[in-house]
């Protein structure tokens, strides 16, 4: 599967330099040229890119976590997680459903990839995950206490628009669906589980 990556808002100059580097973040500066011909320092933050599955079980439910993580409130969350480096898309999207929830995925497809924030070099890819196969317990990071539950189409949708949904990044979405009758039939085609 080809995946292209989203294009940012603010692309990052080729001579931006890197000034900090810390575990997670890394900032760049560059100078920029003004509209009045005076220059000034530019910055940019860049982190990993992160992935988000959304696996269907062959009942057609969406598999959801309940996510805690230590210094932030819990929250509902899909799967998912940063891209290691030298790790492509599919295989962290991949890695991550299993290390989340124990399962194996037949087939992903991608659903919407975005540059959220044009101050910040960071893409998010949300994947549709089918034929899930469950083949062992969760593996979550020692940063994260998870819990899984399931939910309806029509409640998925709800959920990812409440303030307590982790990635409000496809809410745009789930908003077509929730309000336009033709959106959602596209909408709720896409999380048909794989016919057996």
């Amino acid at each position: 599967m080809e995946i292209e990556r989203p294009k940012s808002k603010q692309p990052m100059p080729e001579n931006a330099k890197c000034v900090f580097k810390g575990e997670l973040f890394e900032v760049y500066q560059w100078e920029q040229e003004m509209f009045d011909g005076t220059k000034k320092i530019f910055e940019k933050v860049k982190r990993p890119d992160t992935v988000v599955i959304f696996p269907i079980l062959p009942d057609g439910e969406v598999l959801l976590l309940e996510q805690e993580q230590p210094g932030k409130l819990p929250v509902i969350s899909a799967p998912g997680g940063m891209v290691d480096k030298g790790e492509n898309i599919l295989e962290a999207a991949k890695r991550e459903l299993l290390e989340e929830t124990g399962y194996e995925a037949e087939n992903f497809s991608l659903l919407y990839t975005k540059q959220p924030i044009s101050k910040m070099e960071w893409a998010i890819y949300f994947f549709i995950a089918k034929g899930l196969r469950k083949i062992k317990d969760a593996e979550p990071d020692s940063g994260e206490k998870l819990k899984s539950f399931t939910a309806t189409f029509d409640e998925f949708i709800d959920i990812v628009l409440k303030d307590n949904y982790y990635d409000p990044e496809i809410a745009p979405k789930f908003i077509e669906a929730k309000y336009d009758p033709k959106k959602k039939e596209e909408l709720k085609e896409l999380f048909k589980p794989l016919e057996k």
